[in-house]
């Protein structure tokens, strides 16, 4: 047997034992689509834009709800890791739309993080696996911008008047010189009430940055 025949056949065995499904139902799709036919009909027609706390823009593809809502939590909760192209597709193509005239100035992609404690648990970042993958299909280099570096409340377990104050002094800037003067395009999963993306993006402007404009999977605020 030639060797590309043995790696025909082993990616074969691969394919049927580890198949592609659609994020949002769970269904087995090929591997060039980034939804099954059922669930991209229920896709809607344009992007959703708002603001984080502070003024920040904001866009997302999708409302956190139904099979989007879905999406978010086997990505994020269920060991989803390996949805990020799919979902960063959608999330790519959202950014494109609300950010015509910003994109060609945007120096780096990065990402909310997450601290190395809840990292260990969960074993990835899924906000990383967004913005790496955004990254990619944008042609835009990506840096780890921020880490955080104190422990602090889960968000969604907070009442909305309780996550501002939460979520202060618990980011800080890697390296001041990768940001100092650039324009900086910032990536989380989902969006609530804005402080998270609002507190990561006023850490960035506070250490040089010239621009910072956010991007999420899903909107769990707006209605």
């Amino acid at each position: 047997m030639t060797t590309d025949f043995i790696k025909k056949i082993r990616k074969n065995i691969y394919d049927a034992l580890f198949p592609v499904r659609c994020p949002y139902c769970g269904k087995v799709i090929d591997k060039t689509q980034i939804a099954c036919k059922n669930c991209l009909n229920m896709f809607p027609e344009i992007s959703y834009r708002r603001f984080a706390s502070g003024g920040y823009k904001c866009c997302t593809p999708f409302l956190y709800r139904g099979i989007f809502a879905a999406a978010a939590k086997r990505f994020k909760f269920a060991n989803g890791g390996g949805y990020s192209p799919q979902l960063s597709a959608v999330i790519a193509k959202s950014i494109s739309e609300c950010y015509p005239d910003i994109l060609a100035d945007i120096d780096y992609v990065t990402c909310v993080p997450m601290h190395k404690k809840q990292l260990r648990q969960r074993g990835y970042n899924q906000a990383k696996l967004l913005a790496r993958d955004c990254a990619e299909i944008l042609k835009i280099p990506y840096i780890d911008a921020l880490e955080k570096y104190r422990e602090n409340e889960t968000q969604h377990n907070l009442r909305a008047s309780l996550r501002e104050q939460n979520v202060k002094g618990v980011y800080r800037v890697c390296n001041k010189n990768f940001v100092k003067g650039k324009n900086i395009l910032l990536i989380d999963d989902i969006i609530t009430t804005g402080n998270t993306l609002g507190e990561c993006c006023r850490v960035l402007e506070k250490s040089g940055c010239n621009q910072v404009i956010c991007a999420a999977l899903c909107d769990a605020q707006l209605r």
